[in-house]
């Protein structure tokens, strides 16, 4: 079987808890970054920006606006609360957020633009994997927060996050998780046409 079907057939995310922080060398990062940027682009429009966290920053970050915008969304919040949060992107060796930030077109749609950044989501985070790393794709409350989005470059008023691709070396691999059955999200469009009206 071809290498890179067999590798997409068995791809599995791995537990950000299960990532372990050490530093990721520069060229894997660099090219995980490359094959981020490689995906369908109607127009050749880059609607998307990729901010990378990592050293210092990590910390920096979770101290300035994840702690404080959890405390201030949840004012009951124990101090184990704002630690676990502020601690967040320390977790991970690197943290890659993807801003999609749609431009206005005369023919092509918003909504292609999204999907593009999601496609860049998607292809760092298979990149990570495919060169060894653990890496997981989530969204969380913080990718629904102004300041977070703002404090990373984008304009709360036309942008959105994405999504943050974790990355790190494992400390456990994952288990398999069930999939869809191919015949459950699957058919056939000549299937679909002698299957007739309900």
């Amino acid at each position: 079987m071809n290498p890179i079907i067999s590798f997409l057939k068995q791809r599995r995310s791995v537990m950000i808890r299960n990532l372990n922080p050490s530093a990721l060398p520069q060229n894997d990062l660099l090219s995980i970054l490359e094959c981020g940027t490689r995906v369908p682009d109607h127009g050749m429009l880059t609607p998307w920006q990729i901010i990378s966290i990592t050293g210092k920053h990590r910390g920096e970050l979770g101290a300035t606006c994840l702690r404080s915008e959890f405390a201030r969304i949840n004012p009951d919040a124990t101090n184990e609360m704002l630690e676990f949060e502020e601690n967040r992107f320390n977790r991970a060796s690197a943290v890659l957020c993807v801003i999609s930030k749609p431009v206005t077109h005369s023919k092509i749609p918003e909504w292609e633009m999204h999907l593009s950044a999601g496609a860049v989501c998607q292809n760092l985070l298979t990149a990570a994997l495919a060169l060894g790393y653990g890496a997981q794709w989530v969204t969380h409350w913080y990718s629904y927060n102004d300041k977070m989005l703002s404090t990373l470059g984008g304009n709360p008023d036309t942008d959105k996050i994405a999504g943050f691709i974790y990355i790190g070396s494992m400390t456990k691999k994952p288990n398999e998780r069930k999939r869809p059955n191919l015949s459950d999200v699957y058919l056939s469009f000549e299937h679909k046409k002698h299957e007739g009206p309900h």
